[in-house]
């Protein structure tokens, strides 16, 4: 028998959850194309190696962008690769996949995703929004006639939502989330200091001095990238009061979002939010003090979950179950 699978397709990672395994892969984004052959060469990992260190002839691509595919044929690449290395096929049988999608996904889109893992060797595919499957990941009851609350920070989108009854009741999502920050930081350090980086250096600025709210000026770190002016290597430190300065703009956009997000929730809901808080799931979850910016501005609780990163991913196992359970009735 095929296992069922569970995809969060993310723009930054794919991480995937088999029925009863738990999660099982958890990859980058990434594919390194062979331009003169068109040949794919690397994905996930080893292709995220290449990034920024590669010959001309050699292109890596994130098929996807903003939480949406951009390169249809690279992302059923990427998709099979996979799941063929799961091994997750039966002999006769094709796995059923649930696979998640930001809210703001139109309807075209939506088909592009579905047929993606359709053709990477899927049977039958179900769609879902990714923040009510991280509310589910960070173990929320969403199916209660109650109020949840999930500010789900990707790498392409951030999505937020307010849940009740197993659905999605208000939701915004917005094109500003990971990789954006990353990008925040380079232009910050580009006309600041005159120094060129690249996104791995952002990445790592942002893990290990990026803040959100009440930056410790002490904290600061060494970065090394190329002059602007003579184009030779060169050395500045950044500290801390500077990321977060130059994150401010984008996570302020969060917070309004979130703001126009609870303006346009039934009262009742809203009840349940300030008992309940709102939940942060996602690598941008993992932002410091991210939880206390949101909760200055809007004075409501908000929980980090225990494993942001991973919550998309297991609330497709918890959901697979209940899509097995159903139709086993």
């Amino acid at each position: 028998m095929a296992k069922d699978i569970g995809i969060d397709l993310g723009t930054a990672n794919v991480l995937i959850n088999i029925a009863g395994k738990g999660i099982v892969l958890n990859e980058p984004s990434v594919v390194a194309v062979d331009t003169n052959s068109n040949k794919v060469v690397a994905v996930g990992t080893e292709a995220y190696k290449m990034v920024g260190r590669t010959p001309g002839n050699i292109r890596v691509i994130r098929p996807l962008k903003n939480g949406v595919i951009a390169d249809f044929d690279i992302t059923e690449a990427m998709l099979s690769y996979f799941i063929n290395k799961l091994n997750v096929k039966g002999f006769m049988s094709k796995p059923n996949i649930l696979i998640c999608a930001p809210t703001g996904v139109t309807s075209i889109e939506q088909k592009a995703i579905i047929q993606a893992a359709e053709k990477s060797g899927g049977g039958r595919v179900y769609l879902d929004f990714e923040p009510k499957v991280a509310a589910v990941g960070a173990g929320l009851d969403i199916f209660k006639p109650q109020g949840n609350m999930v500010i789900d920070i990707g790498g392409g989108t951030t999505d937020i939502a307010v849940l009740s009854m197993g659905e999605v009741v208000t939701s915004r999502s917005l094109r500003w989330a990971g990789d954006k920050m990353n990008q925040a930081v380079i232009n910050y350090i580009k006309n600041n200091k005159n120094l060129l980086i690249g996104q791995c250096t952002a990445e790592q600025i942002k893990i290990q001095i990026g803040t959100a709210f009440d930056a410790d000026p002490e904290k600061v770190i060494s970065v090394r990238g190329r002059d602007i002016i003579d184009g030779l290597p060169k050395q500045t430190v950044v500290s801390a009061t500077e990321i977060q300065s130059s994150l401010e703009d984008g996570l302020m956009s969060i917070v309004a979002a979130t703001k126009e997000v609870l303006e346009k929730t039934p009262p009742e809901l809203s009840a349940d939010i300030i008992d309940r808080g709102i939940m942060l799931t996602g690598g941008g979850a993992l932002l410091t003090n991210i939880d206390k910016l949101i909760t200055y501005y809007l004075q409501v609780p908000v929980l980090v979950a225990d494993n942001p990163l991973e919550a998309v991913a297991n609330g497709t196992g918890i959901l697979l179950k209940n899509i097995q359970e159903h139709s086993k009735k």
